[in-house]
């Protein structure tokens, strides 16, 4: 496995964001794309991303094989969500491991949350997302869509050895398709891909991000 990137690394903090200000669309208004209604929240949130970022998602499914579909999970996470989930797991990473410093738990943090003020999931230009058959079943991913490294032992992490050869092929699957569309992986999570943010702008050579933060 290659070298990763972490989210929390300086690198990512240091990319200037040039917000295009492409509005927030939900995407269930689109027939086409499954949504999956597991992340849901009351507002709808979870829902929307920025435009630019569903376009390619849409090229992603069409350039998927005959009976494969995305399955969408979540888009959109408000900035205080983020912040939520961030605290959240470094505490129970800190309780886990109290001998750990500030600075690792907040690196093994991020492996699985991004930092709140990195978060390309509140810049709406990150997704959660899965492959489905014709008939709506998720396909063997090697591991549940947000599995922690922990838990899985490592089997989130989008190249890892520790899963089997048909959810190894169908994350190559994912991963072609939504790679051909111009989004890229973070990758301790196979389901996790983004277009525009300071992630996907380190990840491509790009100058600046598209989109920051923003609140629905």
């Amino acid at each position: 496995m290659s070298e990763i990137v972490l989210m929390s690394d300086p690198k990512i903090a240091a990319i200037p964001v040039a917000d295009r200000g492409e509005p927030l669309v939900d995407v269930r208004l689109h027939e086409h794309l499954a949504v999956d209604s597991r992340r849901a929240d009351r507002a709808g949130a979870f829902a929307h991303l920025r435009e630019g970022v569903l376009l390619r998602l849409l090229k992603a499914q069409a350039l998927l094989p005959d009976g494969i579909r995305l399955l969408f999970v979540e888009g959109y996470r408000p900035p205080a969500l983020q912040r939520d989930y961030f605290e959240e797991y470094a505490d129970e990473l800190r309780a886990d491991n109290p001998h750990w410093s500030p600075p690792r738990v907040r690196e093994a943090a991020s492996r699985y949350v991004s930092p709140p003020e990195i978060a390309p999931h509140s810049a709406g230009a990150a997704v959660d997302l899965t492959l489905i058959s014709a008939d709506g079943r998720e396909l063997d991913m090697g591991t549940p869509l947000n599995a922690n490294p922990e838990d899985s032992d490592g089997a989130c992490y989008t190249d890892a050895d520790n899963i089997g050869p048909e959810a190894r092929a169908n994350r190559s699957v994912l991963g072609t398709a939504l790679t051909a569309a111009g989004l890229v992986n973070y990758p301790t999570e196979w389901w996790h891909w983004s277009y525009g943010d300071r992630y996907w702008a380190l990840s491509v050579g790009a100058d600046s991000a598209v989109y920051g933060a923003r609140e629905l």
